[in-house]
């Protein structure tokens, strides 16, 4: 195999996983909107900062994807919630939940570059397990790797609201 096949199926797969978790910083944006409507005063203020948090990190995702080439997946106009997030508890759940999809995202960018983008994206997962463990109070043993955890659902954020995909709640 020639070095610039290898060159190109190593960009093509970091450009794939920085698509992906631009998709799911979007979801997490929109996520977090719901969570920023129900949460608990007490809690607010976190939910503001991960909220800025996640509108930073997809910025900057966007302007990596172009760095390669490539056009940033667009934000979905909607997300299907994974649950129905009514009170205060529920959006703690979705906070919790969005964090660790976005952790697995993250995990998977980390695999898939090198050098500052893979020194970005572990502070990321770092940053994500840390919010899902303060949302939920508790801690997986590997953060981001679904196949070493309980969690099989995958590692993309919300779940896309087109036609295509299921809606769950």
């Amino acid at each position: 195999m020639s070095d610039d096949n290898t060159t190109d199926k190593t960009k093509k797969a970091e450009l794939t996983a920085l698509q992906a978790a631009l998709a799911a910083e979007h979801a997490a944006v929109y996520g977090y909107g719901v969570v920023g409507g129900r949460i608990g005063t007490p809690r607010q203020g976190e939910a503001r900062s991960a909220y800025d948090a996640h509108r930073a990190a997809r910025d900057t995702l966007a302007r990596s994807v172009r760095d390669l080439g490539g056009e940033p997946v667009a934000a979905s106009p909607a997300y299907a919630l994974p649950f129905s997030v009514a009170d205060s508890a529920a959006a703690l759940r979705l906070a919790a939940e969005l964090e660790e999809r976005l952790a697995g995202v993250y995990a998977d960018l980390v695999r898939a570059t090198t050098g500052p983008r893979r020194t970005t994206a572990t502070a990321s997962l770092r940053e994500s397990a840390v919010r899902a463990a303060r949302w939920s109070g508790h801690t997986p043993a590997f953060p981001g790797l679904a196949e070493r955890t309980d969690d099989t659902t995958g590692r993309a954020g919300a779940t896309d609201s087109t036609p295509s995909a299921s809606p769950t709640a």
